[in-house]
């Protein structure tokens, strides 16, 4: 069985037991957390939302928050001496799907 929920702007493919990083969620480490934004659940027989499916979970529990690695933002114009350097580190979420109900 798996399930296809949108988070953080963003549509994920889990079914139970996956791991995911999904962006950062306002949940401590060791809680659980239910996604009730539920586009598709599919095995034997598939339901499809519009865009929802009613009354469909999916039930996580939160690994930890993290960063992830830095990326560098580096802005230049030649020959005008316009150099800018700036790192960003994204806040991440790691869930561990424990149960899909649809």
């Amino acid at each position: 069985m798996y399930a296809v929920i949108e988070t953080g702007g963003k549509q994920v493919k889990v079914s139970e037991g996956t791991e995911i990083y999904v962006e950062k969620l306002d949940v401590e480490a060791g809680q659980s957390y239910t996604f009730d934004k539920v586009l598709m659940v599919g095995g034997e027989s598939v339901k499809i939302g519009n865009p929802y499916i009613e009354g469909a979970t999916v039930e996580a529990l939160v690994e930890k928050q993290g960063k992830q690695r830095k990326i560098i933002i580096f802005k230049m114009k030649p020959k005008k001496k316009y150099r800018r350097k700036q790192g960003h580190r994204q806040p991440y979420t790691k869930l561990t799907i424990t149960a899909i109900n649809g």
